[in-house]
């Protein structure tokens, strides 16, 4: 026995992608996390860089809530109460009193029935998807939904799966004629809220016009289900994302607790009897261990900060500070997809370019991460800049200034 012919075959791949260029790159280990000043954000020491100071332009914790000291003194009481860990399934003996807490005030805030609490929001798409597939379902899908969906709608194996062009609600209506017609039951229209890659929303409210427009034609319904994992908590007067952009409220909505909230896990909103269902059939709830019972803790002190006065002064920072930056991108020349959101593009739809101004923006001491095909499609190469309510005008300014620098730049 042995791997020997696997390890060629498996290192044989990886070269590929690496002559592609489209490898992920090694992984940065911060070391270190220096805290703010009142004219900078936090900045980041990472191994074997000695001690030069980073500034994050690539983090999902668009709040900053994960050094806020609510979080860190809630997580650490939890800890010394509960321990470090679940220990088992929440069905076993793994359900603590923060898990239950953490689903009741998720509930409240986003104005549903029931919450319920995943490991992750990817693990959360999976376990909420397939369970809704019967061999009778239609899935109708964005082309540009995260990862998680695609690989929730391949599990799923429905009846029949549409796929629509971005945000083309010509080709979403189509996709529910066509299954209203091949006798589906029950059609699943998947989207995210805020798309990732672009910053780019959808319009929640005219899907759900549509949805509505076309539900009587199946047996058991046309249900909207949003992967909200980006908006929560980024967007929205009080945070509480694309839905409150749009003005609707969704059939089933989905959020993380580890962007915006600041620590770790995923979770699902909606009626109780959903949550009763996905409790008694979801895979990757049964069979997994739950966040553990001190980020459940932290998750719960976040959302009661993000409900609050200084919640929304937070928020209102972190508009400012997203429409600086966009601005000053303009200014610079560079190409954008301007809007509300603090995910940002700079477009630079060139893969070696790309490489090359990632590779300037970290030399002077700037982390951003640079997005290339597979990940995005040929030609909409770009470098995702993540706004957040740490960063300080003179962060912005500082990176712009580094931008302007680049040897690359058209002007």
């Amino acid at each position: 026995m042995g791997t020997q012919r696997l390890d060629s075959a498996l290192a044989a791949h990886v070269a590929e992608l690496e002559e592609r260029g489209t490898a992920k790159g090694s992984e940065s280990v911060t070391v270190q996390v220096r805290p703010a000043t009142s004219e900078r954000g936090p900045r980041y020491i990472l191994a074997s860089q000695g001690n030069r100071e980073f500034l994050r332009m690539s983090s999902n914790g668009y709040l900053g809530m994960a050094l806020r000291p609510e979080l860190c003194a809630a997580e650490e009481a939890a800890v010394e109460r509960f321990g470090t860990g679940p220990q088992a399934v929440r069905f076993i003996s793994g359900t603590y009193a923060p898990h239950v807490e953490l689903e009741c005030r998720l509930a409240g805030f986003h104005h549903r029935e029931s919450a319920m609490i995943w490991s992750s929001a990817y693990a959360t798409v999976m376990g909420v998807l397939p369970p809704l597939v019967t061999p009778e379902t239609a899935v109708i899908s964005d082309e540009l939904n995260h990862n998680c969906i695609i690989n929730a709608a391949r599990l799923a194996r429905p009846k029949q799966r549409h796929i629509y062009g971005h945000l083309d609600l010509a080709g979403l209506e189509k996709g529910l004629l066509d299954a209203a017609e091949a006798g589906c039951k029950r059609a699943l229209v998947v989207t995210d809220g805020v798309f990732s890659m672009r910053g780019d929303y959808a319009p929640l409210a005219e899907i759900a016009d549509l949805v509505r427009s076309h539900d009587e034609r199946f047996a058991e319904n046309a249900v909207l289900v949003v992967d909200d994992s980006h908006g929560v908590g980024a967007f929205g007067e009080t945070g509480r994302g694309t839905e409150e952009m749009c003005g609707v409220q969704v059939d089933v909505l989905v959020g993380t607790l580890g962007k915006a909230l600041g620590v770790n896990g995923g979770y699902v909103v909606g009626s109780k009897v959903l949550t009763d269902y996905l409790r008694q059939t979801s895979p990757f709830y049964i069979y997994s261990n739950p966040i553990t019972p001190a980020e459940a803790a932290a998750a719960h002190a976040a959302v009661e900060l993000l409900d609050s006065a200084r919640g929304r002064e937070l928020l209102a920072h972190l508009s400012a500070m997203t429409a600086r930056f966009e601005e000053g991108l303009v200014a610079l020349g560079y190409e954008t997809i301007p809007g509300p959101h603090p995910v940002v593009p700079l477009m630079v739809r060139d893969t070696e370019l790309t490489a090359q101004l990632v590779s300037h923006l970290y030399d002077h001491d700037v982390l951003a991460t640079g997005l290339n095909f597979p990940v995005v499609p040929r030609g909409d190469e770009e470098i995702r800049f993540q706004i957040s309510a740490d960063h300080t005008p003179a962060d912005i300014d500082f990176v712009l200034d580094v931008l302007r620098r680049f040897p690359g730049r058209s002007s």
